[in-house]
């Protein structure tokens, strides 16, 4: 299966993110991606006040659109995450959205870890205004079981081992990775998630700047078991395709068995511990 990542820099401007989003959707397409993935927020990109104007459910304009694009070009997109209104709309969710060929939603997931945190100057507390989710989400992608993330998830090993263990050869974290973070960490991110989990990563990101305040780093990637970028999408916006070669991914497997030679019996969590006074 050949992959494709796409890089946005995003904005208030929805109408301008879904036509630039569809042109490098049909681009990827054209280039023979059976899999395209877009980036967090790829809908629109802002202040809460922005995030909560751009917002929509699951029927609304956006998806509609992705699905749209999934259907005429008969390949699967990773709709990266919308801001999605939740429940009686006050709240929202961090939300991505797996279609496939047939325009059809393949699975859901609504992000697990809340950005919160102080990093180049910027306080982000995306707890403020959006839930997090509380599912672990694997889809299929054709034959082809697909993991999902979002974003400051990719710092949680635990959530990647269990989407490895449930059956995912891709997973996907479409982000808005932060230009402070981003230089130091999301390569070295990326790779060792593909690493220890022995799983292709598909890691469209968001490029630039975005008001007030937000830069994000860009770099987006593909990562194959072994740690390698296949692919990468330069500074600005754009998409990078790779074959997602799925024979090797099971070469590796046999032939470096971490997960294989994983000893749950011998692995506790601290609480577990104390629970039984060790």
């Amino acid at each position: 299966m050949r992959a494709a990542v796409i890089q946005l820099n995003a904005d208030a401007d929805k109408a301008r993110n879904l036509e630039v989003a569809e042109r490098l959707v049909r681009g990827a397409a054209a280039a023979g991606a059976a899999l395209v993935a877009l980036p967090e927020k790829w809908t629109v990109l802002g202040d809460p006040p922005t995030l909560r104007e751009g917002a929509e459910r699951l029927d609304g304009s956006a998806l509609t659109a992705a699905r749209s694009w999934a259907r005429e070009l008969g390949v699967h997109v990773l709709a990266g995450s919308i801001a999605e209104r939740a429940g009686d709309g006050e709240r929202l969710r961090n939300t991505s959205v797996l279609i496939d060929s047939g325009g059809e939603i393949a699975a859901i997931y609504r992000k697990i870890h809340m950005f919160d945190v102080d990093v180049g100057g910027v306080a982000y507390r995306e707890s403020e205004q959006e839930e997090p989710g509380d599912e672990i989400v694997v889809g299929r992608a054709g034959e082809v079981e697909v993991g999902l993330s979002v974003c400051y998830d990719l710092r949680f090993p635990e959530l990647y081992r269990i989407l490895a263990l449930r059956g995912a050869s891709v997973i996907t974290v479409p982000s808005a990775f932060t230009l402070a973070t981003g230089r130091d960490h999301w390569d070295v991110l990326l790779r060792a998630r593909a690493i220890e989990n022995q799983v292709f990563v598909l890691a469209p990101n968001q490029f630039g700047e975005a008001p007030p305040s937000y830069s994000s780093y860009g770099r987006s990637a593909i990562v194959d078991p072994w740690g390698v970028v296949l692919a990468r999408v330069p500074d600005g916006e754009g998409f990078a395709t790779a074959e997602l070669d799925l024979a090797a991914l099971e070469r590796v497997r046999r032939n470096l068995p971490s997960l294989a030679s994983r000893r749950p019996d011998a692995y506790r969590w601290p609480e577990m511990l104390a629970e039984v006074g060790a």
